[in-house]
């Protein structure tokens, strides 16, 4: 039977032990997370809202417009690191260009 590997979160005395070092905090947020967003899903159901326009009655309206503003600004980021992007060594300079050149 194969053993699971334990993965050492104990520090040494030097080192700081920060909250999200332990996967356990890490874990407990993400479920007070989850929690919080279907909370709120449900309560979109229940609650009254006043809305001004009519696509604001769709259920869950605001959750599915953040989430496509998320896919259009992550999409956005993609082409636009595209168009601006610069080779690794622009900042270095040309190996052939400094040769050459004589000191006034």
């Amino acid at each position: 039977m194969a053993q699971k590997k334990k993965t050492n979160t104990k520090k040494t005395s030097a080192e700081k032990i920060y909250i999200f070092d332990k996967p356990e905090n890490v874990k407990c947020v993400l479920y007070a997370l989850y929690l919080l967003c279907a909370g709120l899903f449900i309560a979109d159901f229940i609650l009254h809202r006043h809305n001004y326009h009519q696509w604001e009655e769709i259920p869950a309206f605001y959750a599915l417009f953040g989430f496509g503003a998320y896919v259009i600004i992550v999409a956005s980021a993609a082409l636009l690191r595209k168009l601006v992007m610069r080779p690794e060594d622009y900042y270095e300079p040309k190996a052939n260009k400094t040769k050459g050149r004589k000191k006034t």
